[in-house]
């Protein structure tokens, strides 16, 4: 018997602590299994709630925007500064009022909302097939998979939302007698132009938001993973998501600005009087009569007024309400 006791004794304990450390390995496997994910439908309201906000704050600007890249006839808006943006703005307030200044505003909820959302949540799908298919689930992804997920969701948030970015430039160009309403421009311009007008400007769209959304997104999460690494902390304090967005959203704008100018002539092109049918023509043309800093790049300085403060606000927006909704299902609260 003591034989056996002696046999038996060493074995024990390795038996017990393979026994342990299987048991831990299962906890932590269950507890990351438990950890609560957000749901498709959850990306989804962040990323509208997260563009509403942004677009609402910069309106005025984006709305003296589209007027600048827009209309070429007018002395006064041919050459574009911050001081004549901001002589507009006034001009518009003391004609029209207040309220004049967030025109076609319904039409960019309309389709900023739907487009802010699907691309959100299209971006945090895309990062978890990209992450599977390389092999970084639940980890920042590389440069390339990093780039090419903000890039497929820019393009499938303008593929399925880009009938509403027509009528809103076709509202914020014209004056209110001639739209009444989001519908009235829908109707009117498939009676008047047809269907394929309010797909006009399609394709420089998609090649500009090829980079835009690719570089706008790969920014942002790689000053995100710097800052984890730098500062040990996993999530930045909303000044700095601020900071990071702005920054993303300077450089993918500025990168795919050309693009933008031409989207927005070729989708106005049916009230201001031009002939804007396709991408080169329309380069051909702007660069002709208005030369390539003055025509392609008409606005710009504005874009970099408004466009890091909508992308800073965006990506900030949605980062919290993501957060705030992950700590509700956490609490046992859901609201999908």
């Amino acid at each position: 018997m003591s034989a056996c006791i002696a046999i038996k004794s060493p074995t024990e304990p390795v038996h017990l602590r393979n026994s342990s450390g299987a048991r831990l390995a299962h906890v932590c496997r269950s507890k990351q299994e438990l950890r609560p994910k957000l749901s498709a439908v959850d990306s989804l309201l962040c990323g509208a709630f997260a563009g509403a906000v942004a677009k609402t704050v910069i309106a005025p600007l984006d709305r003296t925007k589209i007027i600048f890249q827009g209309v070429k006839n007018s002395i006064t808006f041919c050459l574009f500064s911050v001081q004549e943006a901001f002589r507009l703005i006034y001009c518009t307030y003391l004609k029209d009022g207040l309220l004049s200044l967030w025109r076609g505003n319904s039409a960019t909820m309309v389709r900023v909302m739907p487009y802010a959302a699907i691309q959100f949540c299209a971006h945090e799908q895309y990062k978890k097939l990209l992450g599977g298919r390389y092999g970084f689930q639940e980890k920042a992804l590389p440069p390339f998979p990093r780039l090419l997920a903000g890039s497929l969701a820019g393009i499938t948030a303008t593929m399925l939302t880009y009938p509403l970015d027509m009528v809103r430039a076709r509202m914020a160009v014209t004056a209110k007698e001639m739209y009444s309403n989001i519908m009235h421009v829908f109707v009117r311009i498939s009676q008047e132009e047809g269907v394929r007008t309010l797909y006009r400007g399609f394709t420089p769209t998609i090649l500009g938001v090829i980079p835009y959304a690719g570089i706008t997104f790969f920014t942002y999460e790689t000053l995100k993973k710097l800052h984890a690494e730098r500062t040990k902390r996993s999530q930045p304090y909303p000044h700095e998501r601020l900071a990071f967005g702005a920054c993303a959203g300077l450089i993918g704008q500025s990168a795919s600005y050309p693009l933008d100018v031409v989207r927005r002539r070729m989708q106005t092109a049916g009230v201001t009087g031009s002939s804007y049918c396709t991408i080169l023509g329309t380069i051909r043309e702007v660069v002709t009569k208005e030369g390539v800093v003055r025509g392609l790049y008409k606005g710009l300085s504005m874009n970099w007024l408004k466009g890091p403060v909508a992308v800073g606000i965006s990506f900030t927006a949605f980062d919290i309400t993501h957060n705030l909704l992950l700590k509700l299902h956490q609490m046992g609260y859901s609201v999908s």
